[in-house]
C-alpha cells in the first residue's frame, strides 16, 4: 500500500457487555473491519489508497482469508470499493449520502423503540435498564472501545423488544452498513456524556411504556449521533451539524438530566 501508515498488530478484542450471562466475543473479522474502519475514518488510510489482501494479512499477522472478509464487509458498508483492475480501494462518503443513511436509521430505530415501549415484558425492560446503568462506568472511565461494544449490545436490545422479526431484520442490516460511520461520533469531544444522557431518555420513555416518548428519543438520539459523525468524516463545524438536526451539545445540562433520571 506504500508510504500509507502501518498498522499495529491486533490487540485481543473487547468483549460486549450483556446484562444476562457472559460478554459477547468479537470475530477475527469482525475486528479487523472494526480496525480497518477506524484507520480509513481517521485518515491513516486515505481516500483512493489501494488495500491489497496479501500486505494486510502481513501487518495484521493473520491469514489472507479473514482480511478477504472483512475487505467484503468494508464494501458492504461503503467504506471500500471494488474496482476492475485496482482491486480494493477506500472510498469517501458524500455528506447527503451519509445524512440519508442516519435518516433512514433514525426511522427504523424510532418504530423499533416505538413498538418495544409498548410490547417488552417485565424482564425485558429491567434488563435494558440495567445494561444502560452499567454503562455509567465506561463513560466514567472515558472507556471509548468499551461503551462502543456496550452500545450495540444496547440498540441491540431495543430491536429485539419490538417483538418484530420484520423490523428487526431491518433495522440489523442497516447498522452494519451504518456501522463504522457510527462509530466515528465517539471521537467529538463529550460523546460518551451525551450518547448515555440520550440512552437514559430512551430508557425512560421504554420503561413507562412511553410509545410516542421513545420514538422521538431514539430519533433524536439517531440525529445527534450522524451530526457527530459528520463531524469527523467531513469536517463540519458545530454550527453546521446543528442545521443539518445534530444540536450543539451542552454536556452539562445533558449530566444533570442524566442525574435527575
Amino acid at each position: 500500500m506504500g508510504s500509507t501508515t502501518t498498522i499495529p498488530a491486533i490487540d485481543p478484542p473487547a468483549p460486549a457487555p450483556s446484562a444476562d450471562g457472559p460478554p459477547a466475543r468479537v470475530s477475527l473479522v469482525e475486528e479487523l473491519g472494526q480496525r480497518l474502519s477506524q484507520e480509513i475514518m481517521e485518515g491513516a488510510l486515505l481516500p483512493g489508497v489501494r488495500l491489497e489482501e496479501a500486505g494486510l494479512a502481513e501487518r495484521f499477522g493473520v491469514s489472507r482469508t479473514p482480511v478477504r472478509e472483512a475487505l467484503n464487509y468494508l464494501a458492504a458498508t461503503g467504506l471500500v470499493q471494488k474496482r476492475p483492475n485496482r482491486g480494493v480501494v477506500v472510498t469517501t462518503i458524500s455528506r447527503s449520502r451519509l445524512q440519508q443513511m442516519f435518516e433512514a436509521m433514525a426511522e427504523l430505530e424510532a418504530c423499533a423503540s416505538r413498538l418495544a415501549a409498548l410490547r417488552m415484558g417485565a424482564r425485558e425492560r429491567d434488563s435494558l435498564r440495567r445494561l444502560h446503568e452499567g454503562s455509567v462506568d465506561l463513560v466514567e472511565a472515558g472507556d471509548y472501545r468499551g461503551y462502543d461494544a456496550f452500545n450495540r449490545v444496547f440498540h441491540e436490545q431495543v430491536y429485539e423488544g419490538c417483538h418484530n422479526g420484520e423490523i428487526l431484520d431491518l433495522a440489523r442490516a442497516m447498522r452494519r452498513r451504518v456501522a463504522p460511520f457510527r462509530r466515528a461520533q465517539f471521537q467529538v469531544p463529550g460523546r460518551l456524556v451525551a450518547s448515555f444522557a440520550e440512552h437514559a431518555q430512551v430508557v425512560a420513555a421504554i420503561l413507562v411504556g412511553d410509545a410516542d416518548g421513545a420514538a422521538a428519543a431514539m430519533r433524536a438520539h439517531l440525529r445527534l449521533v450522524g451530526g457527530a459523525s459528520a463531524r469527523v468524516l467531513h469536517g463540519i463545524e458545530p454550527a453546521e451539524a446543528e442545521r443539518l438536526g445534530a444540536a450543539r451539545l451542552d454536556i452539562e445540562a445533558l449530566e444533570s438530566d442524566s442525574a435527575a433520571r
